[in-house]
């Protein structure tokens, strides 16, 4: 495993940052954060600051300020007199997003069943169908992006802009952990039936049922992640 995030002789342009009206550590930090929840820089890669500032065309204040945000995120670890590393998502670590993900996705699915309008029941229902498409083809990027906006609608529905932001923060580990999870094609089969199952609760307003169902599906990606890890 490479040590150093950019060491070709021919610098990789595809992470340099724009100069937009944004503050640029926020653009870092958003360019690190994906290049970590899509798997460019490995779980224990360490992030040289040097190289990072080369690889993205800015200054070693904005790098350091975004790798203080990732870390405060759990998503780097700074080791003493080895710098910032991405950090290993353990099994502890992973239950516990687990049980958190668990308590606010199930609240978020009562919610929707609540306030959502007729409209966005259907916009998820959409959203489902799209999904199901992702998981036939097997491919994990496009299952993510079709995973989130399934998400985006629930979350939308629910009203609830507190809810809204925790989920946010968790969001990161989540994406790294679906990755676990989709590794295993039986696991995408019965994923996709959960959910199928948690529409098929919210279509009937049942706002129980459909908690039931969102506990249990987080429960049983839980049990495949944790093997996995």
């Amino acid at each position: 495993m490479p040590d150093r995030p950019g060491t070709d002789a021919t610098l990789d342009l595809s992470m340099r940052v724009a100069s937009v009206a944004a503050p640029v550590r926020r653009q870092v930090a958003k360019v690190l954060r994906g290049a970590i929840t899509s798997g460019r820089f490995a779980p224990g890669q360490r992030l040289v600051e040097k190289d990072l500032c080369e690889l993205l065309g800015v200054s070693r204040p904005s790098v350091r300020e975004a790798l203080r945000e990732l870390e405060s995120e759990g998503l780097i670890e700074i080791i003493p007199n080895k710098g910032p590393l991405v950090k290993r998502l353990t099994a502890a670590d992973a239950a516990s997003v687990y049980q958190v993900r668990a308590a606010l996705e199930a609240l978020a699915a009562r919610l929707f069943v609540d306030c959502a309008s007729d409209a966005q029941v259907a916009q998820l229902a959409d959203a489902v169908e799209t999904l199901a498409g992702a998981y036939a083809t097997l491919e994990v990027e496009r299952i993510l992006a079709a995973k989130q906006v399934f998400y985006d609608v629930l979350i939308e529905g629910t009203g609830n802009n507190v809810l809204r932001s925790m989920l946010r923060s968790l969001n990161d580990r989540i994406t790294l952990l679906r990755r676990v999870t989709l590794s295993s094609p039986e696991r995408a089969r019965e994923s996709i039936r959960e959910i199928r199952d948690l529409l098929a609760a919210i279509q009937r307003r049942d706002a129980d049922a459909a908690f039931e169902v969102s506990l249990h599906h987080i429960h049983e990606a839980a049990k495949v992640a944790l093997k996995g890890l």
